[in-house]
């Protein structure tokens, strides 16, 4: 499988935020109004203003703490339920960049049923803006990518956390880290390694990070429904 990925080390995030606003400068997205929700986490979550965000969780592991971050993004699936959806409505919507791999919402994606495309995300991407209708998400910053350069988080970021480079390279990187950690994080994990392009090394057990990081080894996730369905039709599309 070529085009390119990401590889997170998690074990290396110490939630400084860097990647999240290099991200907000250079899709050149607004403030946000936010107000204290008891975390440091802010935004609270993902907008169409904020594609990418660092999330924080407090958790007690084995009896001790631990304060854990997670920089949260579209994962860029090898195999992309939401494109399946978003294909079944309007074509060419949501693409596939042929060279990066990267799930590009296009400027056809305005309009569509965003909580069907919304749904079929497993890991619960997708945004809307409300004014305007159309669809937002991390698209691997495809135009600097194009042009040779890394993502700007991967540009920004200061501890070694964010990773990018050709798929193979950056699995290679990522098992050689797994296996260097292994020995004192006995339960560290490479989530969704074979399924996407947004590769996460988890010190910790996934499913003490983010809702929607906790299958790790066990395997892709279950198409929704909707992004089934979708599939399903694909095919009898490209007839009709």
């Amino acid at each position: 499988m070529n085009g390119k990925t990401f590889f997170v080390d998690l074990s290396r995030c110490t939630g400084c935020r860097g990647c999240q606003v290099a991200c907000k400068q250079w899709k050149n997205k607004p403030v946000e109004q936010t107000e204290n929700t008891g975390s440091h986490q802010n935004p609270p979550d993902l907008s169409w203003q904020t594609l990418k965000v660092v999330r924080f969780a407090e958790k007690t592991i084995d009896g001790k703490f631990h304060w854990l971050f997670f920089p949260d993004q579209c994962r860029h699936c090898l195999d992309a339920p939401c494109k399946m959806v978003g294909d079944s409505e309007v074509k060419d919507a949501i693409v596939q960049d042929p060279q990066t791999g990267a799930v590009v919402f296009t400027d056809k994606c305005t309009g569509l049923n965003a909580e069907a495309v919304r749904e079929a995300c497993p890991y619960d991407i997708p945004r809307v803006d409300a004014a305007t209708k159309r669809m937002y998400k991390c698209d691997m910053c495809n135009d600097r990518v194009r042009a040779g350069l890394l993502p700007s988080c991967v540009k920004t970021c200061p501890t070694g956390t964010m990773h990018f480079g050709d798929r193979e390279e950056m699995l290679e990187l990522a098992r050689a880290r797994l296996a260097k950690l292994k020995p004192s994080h006995p339960k560290a994990e490479l989530v969704d390694a074979e399924s996407v392009r947004c590769v996460f090394l988890c010190p910790q057990p996934p499913s003490a990070y983010h809702k929607y990081v906790q299958f790790g080894e066990a395997g892709p996730r279950p198409l929704t429904r909707k992004a089934l369905f979708a599939k399903v039709l694909r095919p009898l599309r490209a007839f009709g």
